[in-house]
């Protein structure tokens, strides 16, 4: 079961616009300077319950506000599995732009068919590792500058 560590019903700094952010826990990739090694624990945070999913949906449909969701972590991806079912589910209720972060890139992501099928629901991607040598605070919705921003709907 997924499990989620916390959301921002109202966020700009995850995308375009105001958004409502998912953060996912686990990750493999354990990045050098993460913000949020938190994530890295798959079982951290709170199960993502087929309730709680209702919660999310309802609160993003219930706001006029907002321009799209964000799923970030953690990595969505960690658990391709899981986020299949949710990110599908999400995208057909809510009618909503959804930007994804991941430390996969996109060819990556492409060359795994388990992965691959969730590309479809995402508008925008922001790929790759975060590098910490490569960080710089004037970077626009991304830590370092080999992540890429891309626009995949």
């Amino acid at each position: 079961m997924l499990h989620y560590l916390f959301t921002y019903p109202e966020t700009i700094v995850d995308g375009d616009g105001i958004r409502f952010s998912i953060y996912l826990a686990g990750c493999g990739h354990h990045c050098k300077g993460c913000h949020n090694p938190e994530s890295w624990n798959p079982r951290a945070g709170h199960p993502l319950t087929p309730e709680k999913v209702e919660e999310f949906i309802t609160a993003i449909n219930g706001n006029p506000l907002l321009d799209g969701i964000t799923f970030s972590g953690g990595d969505p991806f960690y658990n391709p599995k899981d986020f299949f079912p949710l990110i599908k589910e999400i995208s057909g209720r809510t009618r909503q732009n959804i930007w994804c972060y991941t430390g996969y890139t996109y060819e990556e992501l492409a060359a795994d068919p388990e992965r691959k099928q969730i590309l479809p629901y995402i508008n925008v991607l922001v790929d790759g590792r975060f590098e910490q040598n490569l960080y710089s605070p004037q970077l626009t919705f991304r830590g370092s500058s080999n992540q890429r921003i891309i626009k995949l709907r």
